[in-house]
């Protein structure tokens, strides 16, 4: 199994680091991971909140292939308990599907293009994360579904 995170933006600060590396390294036990970060566009550069959008879409799009199944985490998204993303990912993987992608818009979210490419739309909630913070709840909330998935003991 095979999971790329396709986020927009740099994680800066070394605790955000330090929390995906952590999730990275419990991961790696049960799948490939890669994170691959992409540029994010200046709104004073591009002029509108569209154009970011479009721009970003140019860099993310050429980015994941046909087979693999596109999750975008949105806060308008579906929400779903840790026991039922991990289902929704084992139902997918009995589908055939073994490659995943995470795609993490930018501060201005992404363009329709990027969502039509979606398998799924998921959000945690209704709350706005920033991204970073998202990136690392993503990671734990995979290494989760793994456990979960494997009949391993995780904490409810």
């Amino acid at each position: 199994m095979k999971f790329t995170i396709l986020a927009v933006g740099k994680l800066k600060e070394r605790f955000w680091e330090a929390a995906c590396a952590e999730y990275l390294k419990r991961l790696s036990g049960y799948a490939r991971v890669n994170v691959i970060e992409v540029p994010d566009v200046a709104f004073e550069s591009a002029g509108s909140t569209e154009a970011v959008r479009a721009r970003e879409a140019k860099v993310l799009l050429p980015k994941i292939s046909p087979d693999q199944y596109v999750v975008l985490l949105d806060v308008q998204g579906k929400q779903l308990t840790s026991v039922e993303f991990s289902q929704h990912l084992d139902q997918q993987m009995l589908l055939g599907k073994s490659d995943f992608v995470f795609v993490l818009g930018g501060s201005e979210g992404v363009s329709p293009e990027v969502r039509k490419r979606a398998n799924l739309v998921f959000s945690f909630g209704n709350i706005t994360l920033p991204h970073n913070l998202a990136r690392v709840v993503l990671l734990e909330q995979l290494y989760r579904a793994m456990r979960i998935s494997r009949g391993e003991k995780y904490h409810k």
